[in-house]
């Protein structure tokens, strides 16, 4: 079982380590790093990374993207060679995916699969990838159907060589227990129902196929730890539990690393590290068989600081995510499940039966997609008949413009003519005081001569007694 890299308290590192499981004894390996070769024409630096995937290929283990304490926006793929202890990097061609972590790396034939994963910006992404491992080219997948919706920290299986299948994983907000399978024949994805003991939601788990069987240990929703260790048959999409913890225990862990092996000739499933709340080294090793004679030992050696793990390369293996590390003496313990046994087909099931299923799931998904292809041509026609009401209407809204239009001006004209008035009775009411004042002048003339002809009066008396003639007479 190979560890590289991880984290540690916000650390990344780059050291390499293996556990021999026969002697539970850890070594660390002194890699060197090649300075020139056929892959890498200079020098090159192993950055220390977490979240990357560690795949075994050929005589090489391959370490592919990561996280790293500068983001870099190249797309990274290394190659440790298991004879000469050497890293290099490999050179790819074609437009490689952009740099991330979490993503899920599983190999499928000569190709690497990469799916989904979170960018240097903590942008989550649902994109899927292919790296031909015998021509180093990438090559980006347009699938059909509907995607798994962008993720990280979700576990890949292949099954018959044939279709892809992705369970779990987390966005900024949420944890999902979904699983969705690409044909990777046709390309395209689709959602199949899931039988059995469907698993609570989880991100930072791992999972390793054995035959049919896909085992999915640890992980958690960044509140607790998953404490079911689940499997699926990828047969019949039936899930069942294997078995569970209790407490803050490092299998219910996110981010430990998992990889099945072989022990006296039996299937085992080993997993090392992880955090829930503290970094663990401890090492579990599940048998879901009663043949069981491995007991509990301390690991001997120096332990190592990642989770990150990938066992030896001529063993089948998956994808494995380094996530932390942990620096405490650690524990190997066993787990043996009696008389377990995971669902199973009946009647000898293969493939075919999967295949039927997503037959059945593509056809529902083409009855759904009719009705709703129905619905759309019912709300054009809606829309059509809004539209031409709207049409009505806009044509209504104009002719009231214009009736508008034309009471403004009247209004306006009303306006000026009202103006007008009231200037003519400013006149009027200018014409009326003026004449008020010409009668009181009038009135005060009048009054002036009755007074003087009251005057006069009594003076003609006397005169007219005195013998004089009045001026009046000698006037007339």
């Amino acid at each position: 079982m190979y560890i590289y890299g991880g984290n540690h308290n916000g650390r990344y590192l780059s050291d390499l380590h293996v556990l021999d499981l026969r002697s539970c004894t850890w070594s660390k390996i002194e890699a060197k790093v090649e300075s020139k070769s056929v892959e890498t024409p200079s020098p090159i630096n192993i950055t220390p990374s977490a979240g990357h995937s560690l795949i075994p290929w050929e005589n090489k283990l391959l370490s592919i993207a990561g996280h790293t304490k500068d983001p870099s926006e190249t797309f990274q793929v290394k190659a440790f060679d298991l004879q000469i202890g050497t890293w290099s990097m490999l050179n790819t061609y074609g437009k490689p995916p952009v740099s991330r972590g979490g993503q899920s790396v599983t190999l499928v034939g000569t190709t690497l699969v990469i799916f989904g994963g979170q960018d240097a910006k903590q942008t989550l992404l649902n994109d899927l990838h292919i790296l031909d491992l015998e021509t180093l080219t990438w090559d980006e997948i347009d699938a059909v159907g509907v995607p798994p919706s962008p993720r990280s920290g979700h576990a890949a299986a292949v099954h018959a060589e044939r279709y892809l299948l992705i369970f779990g994983g987390g966005s900024h907000a949420t944890c999902f227990n979904d699983l969705h399978v690409l044909d990777l024949q046709t390309m395209e994805w689709s959602r199949p129902t899931q039988q059995g003991e469907i698993p609570v939601p989880r991100a930072g788990h791992a999972g390793v196929t054995v035959g049919e069987n896909w085992f999915i240990v640890g992980g958690g929703d960044n509140k607790s730890g998953a404490s079911e260790t689940v499997v699926l048959n990828m047969s019949t999409l039936a899930w069942s539990v294997v078995t569970s913890v209790e407490g803050r225990v490092p299998l219910a862990s996110e981010g430990l690393s998992l990889v099945v092996g072989s022990l006296n000739g039996e299937d085992i499933l080993i997993s090392f590290g992880g955090y829930n709340g503290h970094y663990n080294s401890e090492v579990n090793v599940l048998k879901p068989s009663h043949k069981s004679t491995l007991q509990s030992k301390i690991m001997e050696g120096p332990l190592p600081d990642s989770v990150s793990a990938v066992h030896n390369a001529t063993n089948p293996t998956r994808d494995l995510e380094s996530e932390f590390e942990v620096g405490q003496e650690g524990k190997i313990r066993e787990t043996a499940i009696d008389n377990f046994e995971p669902m199973k087909s009946k009647g000898g099931e293969t493939s075919e039966h999967i295949l039927a299923m997503l037959k059945a799931e593509k056809e529902e998904l083409e009855s759904s997609f009719n009705n709703e292809k129905l619905l759309s041509l019912q709300l054009k026609q809606e829309l059509a008949d809004a539209e031409a009401r709207n049409t009505d209407l806009y044509k209504e809204l104009q002719s009231v413009r214009g009736q508008l239009a034309s009471e403004q001006s009247r209004c306006f004209k009303l306006e000026v003519d009202v103006a007008e008035l009231r200037q003519k009775l400013q006149t009027m009411e200018t014409l009326q005081r003026e004449l008020e004042l010409l009668q009181r002048q009038k009135a005060t003339s009048e009054q002036v001569a009755i007074n003087a002809k009251q005057r006069q009066g009594p003076g003609g008396v006397w005169g007219w007694l005195a013998g004089s003639t009045p001026q009046n007479a000698d006037d007339a």
